[in-house]
């Protein structure tokens, strides 16, 4: 953002507090973490459960943010010192509120495509290779982390530049209308939902009010020139287009699908799946889970030979990943999706996957003092990335031993029980040689897995942390592999700390 104090007291309806030595001096970043706070940047005091943000206003102030945000009167020594600093101190109703109305002002200087990012699974990752493989065609401003919440989304539109190519909003979401919410000051011009899974079952009661909570990004689109990229292997994609107006718009639906079985077909009849598409062939995985396919395509116009738009011309590109994981051959295809539509090439999309980087916490492979193998994926979890590690983890190629170390999922709600039993039905069936199960739902996999027949003596039924890591510094030796992951209220880093520590 470049944002001047009386700018942002006009679009957040905001009062001064503190008026600023030079009011049209130009804030270009903004943060609520007075850690983060550098010269120019605007700081917004957030109150919360555990800290309060107007606590920090002065700490941010020394940092050399020219303006904070605040939602009630500050003390005498911090207006001092804002005054001394030449800062601005804008009191605001809410600041949260704020924060919504600044994006959504600054949203109107952007020239960028905007691409909103949402689904069940895999949309941080996705967003993540979306990131990855613009970057390569062009500048890219990205939510960063998993920030994609109400706070997240705007600063993700406020970190863009006007003259930004490519802006990728990750968009999560917990119940119906939230994304509806967030499209209405994010304004996104193309829409990708990665997947329709399990995720928010409890509030949402079903895949199908999931599918339509999702399908708000879509129905945000722009009537005639909106583009949407589905996953044509997902069994709810046709349902997610009969919840919006596609085909009365005149919008476009660009298909992915990473499954390995995708068929060519020809002619109109084929149906939105078939034209324009990027798939996958001939996946398979390496002795670390990394795969190998070909990226294949069809149907993309921009910077494409004048035969490419033939019905029957596919073109093929080798692709490597270094991410791990078969279900990231999804998510690679995707972004794939993406780069065609901007008109990139094939080969310049391998190239930006090939060098794609898995964040921390999510299938990070990290090596222990031990001199075993931890693989951190306790960043988040919900039944489809619970089998989809699992798998990945076992596709690796192990010297010892493995060993996963299990925990709860969150938002199931009814739903609980049956998918942690349901996790642990696939575990018994993969070649794991411990199963450590920690929390109260988690004891759902470890049962289901010794009732699908796994031996009890593989079994470990944990209460805490720090009975985890009593029992894996029992078993675990040199060469041996540890999977971890739960849903982040777990707190299982603190188990991964421990291991590699």
């Amino acid at each position: 953002m470049r944002l001047n104090a009386k700018q942002i007291a006009n679009y957040t309806g905001g009062t001064f507090a503190v008026e600023p030595i030079d009011a049209s001096a130009i804030m270009d970043a903004m943060t609520w973490d007075s850690r983060e706070a550098k010269p120019g940047c605007l700081y917004v005091a957030l109150p919360g459960e555990r800290a309060d943000g107007h606590d920090f206003v002065a700490a941010a102030l020394r940092a050399g943010a020219l303006g904070a945000l605040v939602t009630r009167p500050l003390d005498e020594g911090t207006r001092t010192l804002a005054r001394e600093m030449g800062a601005a101190v804008i009191e605001v109703p809410d600041a949260a509120s704020a924060l919504t109305d600044l994006a959504r002002a600054w949203r109107g200087h952007l020239r960028g495509t905007v691409v909103g990012v949402t689904g069940s699974t895999g949309k941080t990752t996705t967003k993540n290779l979306v990131r990855d493989v613009l970057s390569a065609h062009g500048s890219v401003a990205a939510t960063a982390g998993n920030q994609n919440n109400e706070l997240g989304v705007p600063k993700t539109i406020l970190s863009a530049d006007p003259d930004t190519r490519f802006v990728v909003v990750e968009m999560g979401m917990r119940g119906a209308g939230q994304i509806a919410q967030l499209c209405e000051f994010v304004r996104p011009q193309w829409g990708l939902v990665t997947n329709v899974g399990e995720s928010h079952i409890e509030l949402l009661g079903s895949r199908e009010n999931i599918a339509r909570a999702k399908a708000e990004l879509l129905c945000a689109l722009p009537k005639a020139s909106g583009v949407a990229f589905l996953n044509g292997a997902d069994s709810l994609a046709d349902y997610l287009l009969s919840c919006t107006e596609f085909d009365r718009w005149h919008n476009m639906a660009v298909c992915f699908d990473g499954s390995g079985s995708y068929a060519v077909q020809a002619g109109p009849e084929a149906g939105w799946r078939h034209r324009p598409a990027v798939w996958a062939e001939d996946v398979e995985l390496d002795a670390q889970g990394r795969p190998r396919f070909v990226l294949a395509a069809r149907g993309f116009s921009d910077g494409w030979p004048p035969d490419a738009m033939d019905d029957l011309a596919v073109w093929r590109q080798p692709c490597t990943l270094g991410l791990r994981g078969r279900h990231n051959v999804e998510n690679a295809v995707a972004a794939a999706a993406v780069g065609l539509q901007a008109g990139m090439g094939l080969e310049a999309i391998a190239q930006a996957l090939a060098g794609a980087l898995p964040e921390a916490g999510r299938q990070e492979v990290l090596c222990a003092r031990g001199g075993f193998t931890v693989v951190n994926d306790a960043y988040n979890a919900n039944p489809d990335s619970m089998r989809a590690a699992l798998a990945t983890f076992c596709a690796m190629e192990v010297a010892g031993r493995r060993i996963a170390v299990l925990g709860d999922m969150g938002e199931l709600g009814e739903f609980a029980q049956a998918c942690h039993e349901g996790v642990g039905q696939a575990a018994a069936a993969l070649p794991l040689d411990a199963l450590v199960c920690v929390g109260d739902l988690a004891q759902h996999i470890a049962d289901a897995a010794e009732r699908a027949g796994m031996d009890a003596r593989r079994i470990v039924r944990a209460g805490s942390i720090a009975e985890v890591l009593g029992e894996l510094d029992v078993r675990v030796q040199p060469g041996d592999a540890v999977l971890v992951k739960a849903s982040h209220f777990m707190g299982l880093s603190r188990v991964v700390e421990g291991l590699v520590n």
